[in-house]
């Protein structure tokens, strides 16, 4: 029960991380003066750096689950599949709100306050999704 009660806590941190960068990236994006745009950008930096270690641990902690007992109790279940499946999803999106970050550090931002509303429920979709899947094994 340990491991699972570390990698719960820190996928909480994790999300909690996930959740505030791209709400940064919506204020960033509707920013229009130099302060405010320096700001965002260390803002942005800081939390990236803060949020991908706790993935790191969710993933450890979640991988030594899988060898200790998960995938020979659960690897025949659809579900299982599923979530792994939507965890390497919600990796490429970390992955992909550094490179994000990259983007608005160099002043080369293409997307509007719009499209990082909609990317900011990318996260909370798989959240959903993850923990259905993990309390209710349906399949």
């Amino acid at each position: 029960m340990w491991l699972k009660a570390w990698h719960l806590i820190f996928m909480v941190t994790w999300f909690a991380g996930i959740f505030y960068l791209p709400r940064l990236f919506v204020y960033h994006a509707m920013t229009d003066d130099e302060a405010g745009n320096e700001r965002f950008k260390v803002m942005e930096r800081k939390l990236y750096h803060f949020t991908t270690p706790w993935m790191l641990l969710t993933l450890l902690f979640g991988f030594w689950m899988l060898y200790d007992y998960a995938w020979a109790a659960y690897s025949s279940m659809l579900w299982l599949h599923i979530k792994l499946l939507l965890i390497a999803i919600l990796v490429l999106y970390q992955l992909y709100c550094g490179h994000l970050v990259k983007q608005f550090a160099s002043d080369r931002n293409r997307h509007t306050h719009v499209w990082y509303r909609w990317f900011n429920e990318i996260p909370v979709v798989i959240l959903f999704a993850v923990v259905l899947l993990a309390s209710l094994k349906p399949f």
